[in-house]
């Protein structure tokens, strides 16, 4: 699917503003943050930009716009976001032992744990100074004030959903609820974070923007269900989260349907200390059999279509709900 226009419009700003914040840090660790955002190799030579897709910034700024705000006001909470973003990537590379990132060393990989550890607690701090830089932008002290806990508590969630998953790794109790409590801490909670900072600094009127909260709780379940998906499915795929023993969607539902020497089989891999490359090829054979892609792909849809109706619930123009549905419809059909 077509990136949405939403992703080209915001994107030239929002890298500026990440650049205004990490560059202007003296800190001899940004060369690390610098590295994992993707602007320069291990040895510090300027790339061609890797970077992500920026999805939490953009939906930070189109939530601004769509209320009626100006999306340039809003750009040191879109560059928060993304730091909160990238910080807790630095840190799941290191709980998860990922070596590779968008087709790169990982920054523990190149500098070490410690080090990495240091560069994510660097990157979570500058995130904190950077939502405090909207006194700058002439937002009231007030709104300050609530947006900076607006992402702290979104930054509890997060450490709460990766906690989660961790735990379920060597778990066989873990239920579809719990899977939605895991991943709505996890990846539903900075979405909507996101979502309400963007529209709690486009407008004034207060009971619009639980509404961007909320859509951007169900969004973010899609997102992540999308993401198994893609981790197992997609042509980029090395289907890592097998080899960690992880309880996404796909595999909870093969866990919940398979049946005798199956079950039995897949219970015997998830058990062993290694799994190794043909267990890999045993249980994506299995789950693409029990049909465990095409739930989670409808489970997926499932969130997506609620999103879209707390959406509606929405008092803002047509012309901002279409870009909002294009970025929403993009999170469920999006192949990367």
């Amino acid at each position: 699917m077509t990136l949405p226009r939403a992703f080209h419009r915001y994107r030239e700003e929002v890298n500026k503003e990440l650049a205004s914040i990490v560059g202007r840090s003296e800190l001899v660790l940004c060369d690390m943050m610098r590295y994992h955002l993707g602007w320069i190799d291990e040895v510090g030579r300027p790339v061609a930009a890797q970077g992500g897709k920026l999805v939490r910034p953009t939906i930070c700024l189109l939530s601004c716009e769509a209320v009626g705000g100006d999306w340039q006001i809003a750009l040191p909470a879109a560059a928060a976001v993304e730091l909160v973003n990238s910080y807790s990537l630095i840190h799941d590379d290191i709980e998860d032992g990922d070596e590779v990132r968008r087709g790169r060393a990982t920054v523990w990989r190149i500098w070490g744990q410690p080090q990495a550890v240091n560069a994510g607690d660097a990157m979570h701090v500058l995130a904190s100074l950077a939502i405090l830089g909207l006194d700058e932008k002439g937002v009231a002290p007030k709104k300050v004030i609530r947006a900076a806990a607006i992402l702290d508590e979104a930054c509890l969630e997060l450490c709460q959903g990766q906690y989660l998953d961790i735990s379920y790794e060597g778990r066989f109790d873990i239920n579809i609820d719990a899977y939605l409590a895991m991943a709505d801490a996890k990846t539903a909670a900075l979405i909507a974070c996101s979502l309400e900072l963007g529209a709690l600094l486009g407008t004034e009127e207060q009971d619009l923007v639980p509404k961007f909260h909320r859509f951007g709780r169900k969004l973010g379940l899609a997102y992540q269900m999308k993401n198994d998906v893609l981790a197992i499915w997609s042509a980029r795929s090395s289907a890592s989260d097998i080899k960690k023993k992880k309880k996404t969607m796909p595999v909870i539902y093969a866990l919940e349907r398979a049946k005798g020497k199956e079950r039995e089989q897949l219970l015997r891999i998830y058990n062993k200390k290694t799994v190794s490359s043909e267990d890999v090829d045993w249980v994506v054979q299995l789950l693409s059999h029990i049909g465990a892609r095409e739930y989670t792909e409808e489970m997926a849809k499932r969130y997506y279509r609620e999103a879209l109706a707390e959406l509606e619930g929405a008092d803002i123009s047509p012309s901002a709900k279409e870009e909002l549905r294009e970025v929403a419809a993009f999170v469920v059909e999006r192949e990367y």
